[in-house]
């Protein structure tokens, strides 16, 4: 293959015009920067011109400084290093703006001794998402994960460092991220807070001493309870930590048993905190319990109020199927075990399967406490909650006009520069504020023998039956089996036990995300429809029983990304949601990317063994001014589908544009998506297709 003739100088400048014609002027034009590029192999010309066009796209003066200083970055730091060095500059100017970003360009030599320090250093930016998938699939809560100069826990977050540099392997210090993120989980998960520090500390003269050796002693504690679930984890913080000393391994054989607590640690302090303190383990980082007193402290008064509001939910459920108790108590007792987390929820001494929220609840209440304090479970009588006097709390849920606690941050893919913009958006989760309530009766009058129809078809589902054949033993006999094993006996062959035909019963464990589109392109008939679709979907999913929620999305570019509750996964399909159905409307635009990542993070709380994210839209992905229209839109909203799949969910995508067979094949994959030509046969269809999609 014949390599192409590198660019000349002329040919240089013309291109360099038309890239940076914002940033030249009579005392600076694109002659001196041509001259610089043109010995280069074509090769890297090519990869200057692209590299500065994506930076001029940001602003044309970013394009100026990156070609100027472009041949001697590649010099220097070759391809790899130039681009890093380019991403760097572009990620200061998302967060700064152009000084930074000019500044940090044009400090290329500050880079290099920062880039050859680093070594085989690795960032959390590059990690996290890859911890953090790894941090849900161990027991208890769900940790955030945030960069901080310090390593620490407040049982909601995991501190951890920007970057870690410590080995001179990249896959060593992956392994201390690794470490460090399962020791401070392992601190939330077995109660190292679950005990009053302050009175203990204050008795101790030294009490940053004492804190220190509690520290230690109760990594050693840590360690023998994560190896109790995970023996792998376990064994990669014994081989980080070393070999103990006599007294600390005198110290893990006494606080190995199943039942040992924080207050063993702390009865052992009195033992150790005289002794001389040794080196601290290399992934245990700090302890600031105050702090941590004080998150879960909010966490423990927000959950036994939501606690409050589930269980009455139940009550009043089960008292609607069993008259008896409408006159009466319906009593809730609960058997937990705090080294699983699991638990039997009895009411009346029948065993209920609580909904998904109550679980999540419960859970994080046991993790808390070890158990469920009986106080908690007053809800269970009459009088003992008051929603109207909950409402008027400040952490109420049910009023439609309180957002989340501030915005949220999400990253947001550019495939120009084939990286994230960090921190880039801001999402607001609200809820629909309610709407006729007299709108679903309409709805379910106008498809009542629909509904009938897909309510047949789904309970259809929820019954059927799976032969298993050739089994030991069974309801049936296998008659293709016995004719085999008749033919083995009369062969001198020995014949088969396995003669039986057993019947199990297909369990479903899906939980479904329901993302609507309410941007402004759906005002009209479409979002009549839309509305429609939801009734329809809800009707026939109650009747097959799968866990769904119901999220609607909008947006007015990056700085007010808005998500609404139409149904979380642990609420029922009550009066409430029916209102906020009818409340479904209209609103901005379509920034969908940022919608996915939210809205993936939500489902993959949900325990279920399949997982589906499906949307409904009525075009791509789009944004007001800020350059996410086409080609930017698509391709973030493609990373972050691709994003929900690793993490298990299988997205699905139900559209009424008929563009669509340009863009969503890209973005979600061939078999992956449909769409309906008659907008009106979208309240059917949607519910069809679900229909299909999980049987």
């Amino acid at each position: 293959m014949t390599e192409l003739r590198s660019l000349s100088q002329q040919e240089l400048e013309e291109k360099l015009d038309d890239i940076l014609c914002a940033a030249l002027s009579s005392r600076r034009s694109a002659a001196a920067i041509a001259a610089g590029i043109a010995p280069l192999p074509r090769a890297q010309q090519d990869f200057v011109l692209a590299w500065a066009e994506v930076a001029a796209q940001n602003v044309a003066e970013l394009g100026y400084q990156f070609t100027a200083q472009a041949p001697q970055a590649l010099a220097l730091l070759g391809r790899g290093g130039t681009e890093k060095w380019l991403l760097a500059a572009l990620d200061a100017y998302d967060k700064e703006g152009l000084y930074p970003a000019c500044a940090a360009l044009k400090d290329l030599a500050g880079f290099k001794r920062r880039a050859d320090a680093a070594g085989a250093g690795v960032a959390l930016a590059e990690v996290a998402r890859v911890l953090e998938l790894f941090l849900r699939g161990l027991a208890g809560r769900r940790l955030q994960l945030e960069a901080s100069d310090e390593t620490w826990t407040d049982t909601g977050t995991i501190f951890l460092p920007e970057r870690i540099a410590r080995h001179s392997e990249r896959a060593q210090n992956f392994r201390l991220y690794k470490a460090i993120a399962v020791h401070h989980w392992a601190q939330a998960r077995y109660g190292s807070f679950n005990l009053d520090l302050a009175p203990v500390l204050a008795a101790y003269a030294v009490p940053e001493r004492a804190l220190a050796w509690f520290n230690l002693l109760e990594a050693i504690r840590l360690e023998s309870q994560v190896g109790r679930g995970f023996p792998g984890l376990a064994a990669l913080l014994a081989a980080l930590r070393g070999e103990l000393a006599p007294g600390l391994a005198a110290a893990q054989a006494r606080l190995a048993h199943a039942e040992s607590s924080v207050a063993h640690s702390v009865a052992l302090l009195r033992e150790f905190h005289a002794l001389p303190l040794p080196e601290p383990f290399p992934y245990m980082g700090s302890l600031y319990p105050q702090r941590a007193a004080e998150v879960r402290g909010e966490r423990i008064a927000k959950e036994r109020r939501a606690l409050y509001t589930e269980l009455e939910q139940l009550r009043l459920a089960l008292q609607a199927e069993r008259p008896e108790l409408q006159d009466g108590e319906a009593a809730l007792e609960v058997e937990s075990s705090f080294e699983t987390l699991e638990f039997e929820l009895q009411i009346d001494g029948e065993a209920v399967a609580p909904p998904e929220e109550v679980a999540r609840l419960m859970r994080s209440i046991i993790q808390d406490f070890g158990e469920i304090p009986e106080e908690y479970l007053l809800a269970s009588g009459p009088g003992a909650y008051a929603p109207d006097a909950l409402a008027q709390g400040e952490d109420a849920s049910g009023l439609a006009e309180s957002r989340a606690e501030g915005g949220r941050l999400y990253d947001e893919w550019d495939f120009r520069r084939r990286d994230y913009r960090k921190d880039w958006c801001v999402l607001f989760e609200s809820e629909v504020l309610p709407g006729d309530p007299a709108y679903v009766a309409g709805v379910r009058a106008r498809y009542a023998g629909q509904i009938a129809q897909l309510r047949r078809r789904f309970e259809a589902l929820r019954g059927e039956d799976r032969l298993a054949r050739r089994q030991h033993e069974g309801e049936d006999i296998d008659f293709d089996a016995l004719v085999e094993a008749y033919a083995d006996r009369a062969s001198g062959i020995e014949a088969s036990e396995r003669l039986f035909v057993q019947r199990r019963r297909i369990e479903r464990n899906i939980a479904a995300m329901f993302m609507v589109d309410m941007s402004g392109s759906t005002k009209g008939w479409i979002n009549a429809c839309e509305r429609e679709a939801l009734v329809l979907l809800c009707e026939a999913l109650e009747a097959l029983g799968d866990r769904y929620a119901i999220y609607g999305f909008s947006g007015w570019t990056r700085k007010r990304c808005d998500i609404y509750r139409i149904k979380t996964f642990g609420e029922h399909y009550g009066e409430a949601v029916r209102a906020r159905i009818a409340g479904v409307e209209p609103r901005d635009y379509t920034r969908m990317g940022v919608a996915i990542r939210h809205l993936s993070g939500i489902l993959n709380e949900a325990e279920a063994k399949t997982r589906i994210l499906f949307t409904l839209s009525d075009g791509k992905p789009d944004d007001f001014h800020d350059g996410y229209r086409g080609d930017y839109g698509i391709e973030d909203t493609r990373q972050a589908l691709l994003e929900a799949r690793q993490s298990g969910i299988h997205p699905f995508c139900v559209t009424i544009d008929e563009e669509a067979r340009d863009y969503l094949p890209h973005m979600y994959g061939p078999a992956s998506w449909v769409l309906i030509d008659d907008a009106g046969q979208l309240p059917l269809k949607t519910a069809e297709v679900y229909r299909r999609l999980t049987s």
